[in-house]
């Protein structure tokens, strides 16, 4: 069986639990990173994912943000914060996972969204991929089965939006932010949508307004960048799409890669 590994944006892991709790029976990862859990440390519902046989790290922070890392395997080390970072806004947990085949570095990252650009939270956004790519450069030194994985809030490509016009002078897609994506890939990182799939217009947000979901008018911005050591193991990934669809749904849906052990 190979090593499943998630990134999932969940928009508030109280509101939604029961829906996240389908999801995950669903696809059966080993390995969940959770973005914007939107819960302080001590509320996130342990008991319910330790139940279902998960170790817990989480970064929390009141009402916003926080960041989450859930593992059928042991968690052997734990980084909270990207260094280099000054702010008080719960965005990275990192956390090396004791899994069959030997050890991974998983990182959950919910980058700033950055709107509206002429202002500093656009500037903070930049701060906070370039702090990244700094750690991910120090990261590759180990030569570790290592995966970056998360809410980037990065549109890549043209394709990966349902029209490039609409976002044209968004955060999200600006030349500078998705400059600031391509920099990390070029330390060495693939994404691993890209190395199996690359389809146009395969997505991982719809927004709640304007029939967004009912449209197909989404976005890809959930990403899972490996390391050389990471790459050379993928065997595949799945966006799985019916999350969208349930009950109290997040606006993001998993996407869970593969890897042999």
């Amino acid at each position: 069986m190979p090593l499943k590994i998630a990134t999932w944006n969940v928009n508030s892991i109280l509101a939604r639990l029961p829906t996240a709790l389908k999801v995950f029976e669903a696809v059966d990862a080993d390995v969940w990173c959770l973005q914007e859990i939107k819960c302080e440390d001590a509320r996130f519902p342990r008991f319910e994912f330790e139940a279902l046989g998960f170790n817990v790290e989480t970064l929390g922070q009141k009402s916003y943000n926080g960041v989450a890392i859930l593992s059928k395997h042991r968690i052997e080390e734990t980084i909270r914060g990207v260094p280099g970072v000054n702010h008080d806004q719960a965005r990275y947990v990192e956390a090396v996972i004791g899994a069959p085949g030997g050890p991974v570095r998983v990182a959950s990252i919910y980058a700033p969204n950055g709107n509206p650009p002429d202002t500093d939270k656009f500037k903070l956004k930049l701060e906070f991929m370039a702090a990244l790519t700094a750690h991910a450069r120090d990261l590759l030194k180990l030569e570790e089965r290592t995966i970056l994985a998360g809410d980037y809030n990065v549109i890549p490509r043209e394709v990966d939006c349902w029209d490039p016009r609409v976002w044209e002078g968004d955060a999200l897609f600006k030349a500078e932010t998705r400059a600031a994506y391509r920099t990390l890939q070029n330390l060495g990182y693939a994404d691993a949508y890209m190395q199996t799939d690359a389809g146009a217009h395969k997505y991982t947000f719809w927004d709640y307004q304007a029939g967004a979901w009912q449209k197909d008018h989404g976005i890809r911005i959930d990403h899972l960048l490996l390391s050389p050591q990471a790459a050379d193991r993928l065997e595949g990934v799945d966006i799985y799409k019916p999350a969208r669809a349930l009950e109290k749904a997040s606006d993001h849906v998993p996407i869970c890669a593969a890897f042999a052990l």
